[in-house]
């Protein structure tokens, strides 16, 4: 049984890092391996959260509390401070980048959906930029965020990543993971674990839309564009609108991702295809958001975030998660309103069906009741 909960979440998938360690130019393939071998060894010291750790972090007050650190390519976590909140910019990309995605991620919850940080008591945002040297990836490791600079160091025909502070979308990624690791613990395996990526997918688009101010008609919904160089043959890690389509590449390969049940894939690696499978959550959360229009994370995010908060489970499923994002959005918005509607057609639209009339509750899956009334909710989308 797999109970993998507070573990290392990686934004690149080992498939495709074992791709370049098999197709590349002998630098990449170095590259790819060491990326991989640092991946595995965080993979085997299973990152637990503690307590301790969190309130000695924790903010005491609601202001955003942020410090980025420099790993100057070593592996000592967190390296060297080198901007705490409210400092000037440093005029290191990678610094300012880091400093200023943690604080849109941490405005999101906030303003937004009304949550103090990541761990919904004011826990304050530590990054480490430039770690390792040539690190494909960056991670929540349970109690901070970690970047690698890509192949910044590769010769430039050579270069496949670029630094990965580069995409906002990436950097809500990876701390969305934190508020799954405080809320509903999705166990980092098959379906559960794809829905603990999905959902990071949805908070990390949500960051770059309300950043860049685009409606859910107007967004790309690409994962990580800027993050691929123009050595390859793609456009961002993964596509939200169209899933498997985001890249097609001699080294990289073909993105894997199905956007239907039909397509879904039982695989022996990636904790059960949990960057795989993500992809249909995925499709049926654009969906979601397309039918119900305008701002992504006014109605679609708030009924999959309050899904997160309050519903599910550790171990729940893509069923699950459609019957109880239904009932939610019942409870916000009424029966058979717009929205739930739109998210009826949403899972509908990758295989999975909700029963007729059924509020979704699962039993197990539902942590309790919303904490604010449906009457105190929609006043606060009105404002």
């Amino acid at each position: 049984m797999h109970t993998h909960i507070n573990k290392m979440q990686c934004v690149v998938p080992p498939h495709m890092l074992k791709r370049i360690a098999e197709n590349g130019t002998p630098a990449q393939q170095e590259w790819a391996k060491r990326t991989l071998e640092s991946s595995e060894k965080f993979r085997g010291q299973r990152q637990t959260y503690t307590e301790h750790a969190t309130l000695a972090r924790a903010a005491q007050s609601d202001r955003l509390e942020r410090i980025v650190y420099d790993a100057k390519n070593g592996k000592s976590l967190p390296g060297q401070k080198v901007r705490s909140e409210g400092a000037a910019p440093t005029g290191d990309a990678a610094v300012d980048e880091a400093y200023d995605g943690a604080g849109a991620t941490y405005q999101l919850f906030k303003e937004v959906y009304e949550r103090n940080s990541i761990d919904g008591n004011g826990l304050r945002l530590d990054s480490t930029v430039h770690y390792d040297k040539g690190y494909d990836n960056a991670f929540w490791n349970g109690e901070q965020m970690v970047y690698g600079d890509g192949d910044e160091d590769l010769p430039i025909a050579e270069r496949l990543f670029n630094r990965f502070t580069i995409a906002i979308d990436i950097i809500g990624h990876e701390l969305a993971h934190g508020v799954t690791q405080h809320e509903a613990r999705l166990v980092y395996w098959d379906q559960s674990g794809a829905l603990n990526e999905s959902f990071s997918d949805v908070f990390g688009a949500l960051v770059k839309q309300r950043q860049l101010n685009q409606t859910a008609g107007q967004a790309d919904w690409l994962i990580g564009q800027g993050l691929l160089t123009a050595n390859v043959n793609g456009a961002a890690l993964r596509s939200m609108k169209a899933p498997g389509t985001a890249y097609d590449d001699p080294i990289l390969g073909k993105d894997p991702q199905p956007g239907h049940m039909s397509a879904y894939q039982n695989v022996d690696y990636d904790n059960g295809g949990v960057h795989i499978n993500s992809g249909i959550p995925n499709h049926a959360f654009h969906v979601v958001a397309r039918e119900i229009g305008g701002y992504a994370w006014e109605k679609a995010g708030r009924i999959w975030y309050l899904t997160l908060r309050d519903k599910l489970s550790t171990r729940s499923n893509f069923q699950e998660a459609a019957n109880l994002t239904h009932q939610v959005a019942g409870e916000l918005f009424g029966a058979n309103s717009l929205e739930q509607q739109a998210v009826r057609k949403g899972w509908a639209e990758v295989g999975i069906t909700i029963a007729t009339g059924g509020g979704g509750d699962t039993g197990g899956g539902n942590k309790g009741c919303l904490l604010m009334p449906v009457g105190a909710l929609a006043a606060l989308l009105r404002r």
